[in-house]
């Protein structure tokens, strides 16, 4: 897979901008605040249906637009559709080779992708939503009926929340717990099941990078001692004086462990940001082998809190995963890659092909 085009207008500072990437490596440099992350934005908005910046729509229009246009034409085993976006007044508006509907989720199985920010080492430094995050994308490619089932149970969760602040009793309760529990082991048990095979590929990453065991454990949100059932009701007077669900998926978490430590408060920022990218190194790989196909994976000033070994380290990793990748710079560093990259420069949110 490979994103042969993309266009954008009136997202963030870019007025009109065209890209016609390389399949495999592509760099992006211009100074600060010149767009380049804002052009990374856009291509993930259009593979999301989000900012992976957590902006608001009206943020991401740009001043005095009413409304934000992405576009994409997309290689797959020689096959070319397209992908349209468009976000505004109207709200979030899917294209499909020209056909509306679908959402966020029918852009995200057209366009897989991943993105490392400078903000990545939040998967290890952050809460746990983060990593819950994290794990849900790589859930959503390998376990088809994941999705229907996480948001299913996401109604039931908001539905008990609100019995709950309602203050309902134990009678009214007990008339959301049976769905809840069900929808939840079925999210639990996805989650673990794809935990217990992308552990290996999270320590080998982790191990390639750091040049130190890292382990990984997943916490599914209750007590390994009860069931859901159980643990619903063992937590029931809590989730009445708190007027939330305390135990279920919801809470579940990925714990990251160094020297039976948690690693998250024992590395650095640089190393947090190893670890972060590790993680979602191995998420692509795993989506990949499940997919059948190479992902886009979108790289924002990778050099950034790194040494130019540990760089070098995760720029190979970077490469051995095959992915079309785009990445940022502030200088045409073209020794980040093994090849020559299609380069290109952006100035005052204006960008245009070099060479």
């Amino acid at each position: 897979m490979a994103l042969q085009t993309f266009k954008a207008r009136d997202f963030r500072c870019l007025a009109e901008a065209e890209l016609e990437p390389d399949s495999r490596f592509n760099l992006v440099y211009g100074d600060n605040a010149s767009g380049k992350t804002s052009l990374l934005e856009a291509i993930a908005y259009l593979g999301r249906g989000r900012s992976f910046r957590g902006a608001s729509t009206q943020n991401l229009i740009r001043h005095s637009a009413r409304e934000f246009v992405l576009f994409g034409k997309i290689l797959r085993q020689d096959r070319v559709f397209s992908l349209g976006a468009r976000n505004g007044p109207g709200g979030l508006e899917v294209s499909i080779d020209g056909e509306r509907g679908g959402g966020a989720a029918a852009l995200a199985r057209r366009l897989p992708l991943q993105v490392i920010d400078p903000e990545i080492h939040n998967l290890v430094s952050g809460g746990p939503e983060e990593r819950r995050r994290y794990l849900d994308w790589i859930v959503f490619h390998v376990e088809p009926n994941y999705l229907d089932d996480w948001r299913r149970f996401r109604r039931v969760l908001k539905q008990r929340n609100a019995a709950l602040k309602a203050a309902a009793t134990t009678a009214e309760l007990e008339s959301w717990d049976h769905e809840f529990v069900v929808l939840g082991n079925r999210v639990q048990e996805a989650r673990a099941r794809v935990f217990e095979v992308a552990v290996p590929r999270l320590v080998a990453a982790a191990e390639s990078l750091l040049q130190r065991d890292i382990g990984f454990e997943y916490r599914r949100g209750w007590s390994e001692e009860l069931s859901l059932a159980e643990a619903l009701i063992a937590g029931r007077w809590r989730d009445q004086q708190l007027g939330s669900t305390q135990a279920g998926p919801q809470r579940a978490d990925i714990r990251l462990i160094y020297d039976h430590r948690q690693a998250r408060r024992l590395v650095s920022r640089g190393q947090q940001k190893l670890l972060s990218c590790a993680m979602v190194l191995a998420a692509t790989e795993i989506a990949q082998e499940e997919l059948k196909r190479p992902l886009l994976l979108l790289l924002d000033d990778p050099a950034a809190e790194l040494d130019s070994a540990s760089l070098g380290r995760l720029m190979d990793r970077v490469v051995a995963l095959g992915c079309q990748v785009i990445a940022t710079a502030l200088e045409p560093q073209a020794d980040l890659f093994p090849q020559p990259p299609a380069m290109f420069h952006v100035e005052q949110g204006v960008l245009r092909g070099v060479g």
